[in-house]
């Protein structure tokens, strides 16, 4: 007689049987309309390998077909999604999750042991609010800044894309634009994010999405305070086309006490400058790449000192700039015979150049423009090297 290898073969009350998956907005598209097909006790769940409900939809057109690949169970036990595996709240890894919220997994990984931890645990969750996570941790623990800066604020659709079509990467493909499959070039089979195990993402260990998330937050810039200690404005940027005024002074009130907020609705920004400086330093150490209002991330920077602009351009030398190569030099000065003022005591000469009936008065010597050339000086245009030796012979004596 062969024996089961265990008791959810004959013991079918844990099974689970649910009417809606628990997913998240990424792998449930953008369809409202969207149809889903049910399979009653169609699959086994990869943590603890009960069978539960699959649901089979399509998150979009041009998009893949998509399934549930955990019970509900373990969906609850860490608050991510039956599918994609990522935090329900903050859209990422539950290894990024955790390390944030420094929160050790207790959850047994032996069959019997973990078997007998999810019948306990599903009688305990009857009790509570379903749409809670039964994890206590997670009820308790608040938002740090590691997950404002690395939670996705927007849903990423283009996870849901189809995959490479192989016969396309072998040149064997013939369906053309009617091909399910995407027509690109594949990813590099020694990418670490190629190498994904769905057990190492629920358990949080050897996630390589979770690490590269990791490296991201350390390599993210910080905003050093200036070094002028009069500044006290913060610039707002990439706000929503929405806002009030009194609504983005509740968001940056609570950090000090606010001495003018100016909203700019056409650039789409804001100033708001604190009574102190502690008081600006701490909010932008508090909203920098953090502050997400009406589904955006604000855009936090320093203002800039206008007493310091207005010394600077006072009191310092505008730099001496390189002479741009290729270009001619500079041309020689005039001879003296060219530099001479107009004469106190005459007029100055005509402002139409064409009179000549009172250029005779403006012809005697002194006047460079109307003065013939010294003694042993000629004209550019008399010059003998340009005009020749017949030039030179036929050019009038001095």
């Amino acid at each position: 007689m062969a024996v089961s290898k265990s008791t959810n073969t004959y013991n079918r009350q844990n099974w689970e049987d649910s009417d809606f998956p628990i997913l998240c907005q990424t792998c449930l598209g953008d369809n409202p309309y969207i149809r889903m097909t049910k399979e009653k006790y169609g699959k086994e769940c990869k943590i603890c390998c009960r069978p539960f409900t699959v649901f089979r939809w399509c998150p979009g057109s041009r998009m893949r077909f998509k399934k549930t690949e955990i019970c509900q169970t373990c969906s609850k036990l860490k608050n991510v999604c039956q599918t994609c595996l990522l935090d329900l709240e903050y859209g990422l890894p539950i290894q990024v999750r955790d390390a944030a919220l420094k929160i050790q997994d207790d959850l047994p990984r032996n069959e019997v042991n973990k078997e007998y931890y999810i019948q306990n645990l599903d009688s305990q969750m009857s009790k509570f609010d379903p749409t809670q996570p039964s994890n206590s941790a997670l009820k308790s623990k608040g938002a740090s800044d590691l997950l404002l800066r690395l939670a996705r604020t927007a849903p990423y659709y283009k996870r849901n894309r189809p995959h490479v079509c192989s016969f396309w990467v072998k040149g064997e493909c013939r369906r053309g634009e009617e091909c399910p499959y995407r027509h690109e070039k594949p990813t590099d089979p020694d990418d670490p994010l190629a190498d994904q195990n769905i057990k190492d993402r629920y358990y949080g260990v050897n996630d390589p999405v979770a690490e590269k998330l990791m490296r991201r937050a350390a390599a993210m810039p910080a905003l050093p305070p200036p070094e002028d200690r009069t500044v006290t404005t913060l610039y707002i940027g990439n706000l929503p086309e929405n806002i009030t005024e009194d609504e983005l002074k509740g968001h940056f009130y609570q950090y000090g006490e606010i001495r003018c907020l100016t909203l700019v609705p056409r650039a789409q920004c804001a100033f708001v400058q604190y009574t102190t400086r502690n008081a600006a330093e701490h909010a932008a150490e508090k909203t920098f790449n953090r502050l997400v209002i009406g589904g955006k991330r604000l855009t936090i920077k320093w203002g800039k000192s206008q007493g310091r602009q207005g010394a600077n351009e006072k009191n310092e030398v505008a730099p001496e700039l390189e002479p741009v190569p290729g270009l001619p030099g500079t041309l020689p000065p005039p001879p003296p015979a060219f530099l001479h003022p107009f004469p106190p005591q005459m007029p100055p000469p005509p402002s139409r150049p064409n009179d000549f009936f009172n250029l005779q008065h403006y012809t005697g010597p002194g006047w460079g423009w109307a003065a013939p050339a010294p003694p042993g000086m000629h004209y550019p245009s008399q010059d003998p090297a340009r005009l020749g030796a017949h030039a030179h012979a036929n050019a009038p004596q001095t």
